[in-house]
């Protein structure tokens, strides 16, 4: 997709900066969250079999729970756990005939998934062995690189602590 440039993009900047100023408090200031955190993302899978093949043995997420989704007879809602008690979760929907994964409003853009150093250089060899395709590190940011599953979902897996961002703790 085309990228601003010259005004534009010193627009979007500058808006960037109004928002920040307005919106952003200094970690001290800011009140406690209201929730305790992500219990489960709820993702659409186009096939629950190469879904499960996809996270479990491909990158090593453990399959926790498999049943029938209670809003709609016949689909499958699945978990799989994606470390601190988080879950990554997929409905499929039998017979409905779903687009292709498309970058759009309110769709997902990526999941940043915190892994070290060790388990990133791992992914990337399994990655590399299956023949997956990702990128990064090559642009410049030796921490993180970034794939998509065969539902078109992008994971950036990230060499980070949770709560932090390039190094500054966040929460």
């Amino acid at each position: 997709m085309p990228q601003p440039e010259g005004a534009a993009l010193e627009a979007v900047r500058a808006r960037r900066e109004q928002l920040k100023q307005k919106y952003l408090r200094p970690k001290a200031e800011r009140p406690a969250t209201t929730v305790g955190g992500v219990h489960h993302l709820a993702l659409v899978a186009r096939d629950v079999e190469e879904t499960i093949a996809f996270y479990q043995d491909l990158l090593g997420f453990p399959l926790v729970e498999l049943v029938e989704n209670r809003d709609y007879r016949g689909s499958s809602h699945f978990f799989f756990d994606i470390g601190n008690r988080n879950l990554l979760g997929f409905f499929d929907f039998p017979g409905h005939d779903h687009p292709p994964y498309s970058e759009t409003i309110g769709a997902v853009q990526h999941l940043a998934l915190s892994t070290t150093q060790e388990n990133f250089d791992a992914t990337k060899k399994r990655l590399d062995e299956a023949g997956v395709s990702y990128v990064g590190p090559d642009r410049g940011i030796e921490n993180s690189i970034y794939i998509h599953d065969p539902n078109g979902v992008g994971l950036e897996f990230y060499v980070q602590e949770l709560g932090v961002f390039e190094g500054t703790e966040l929460v």
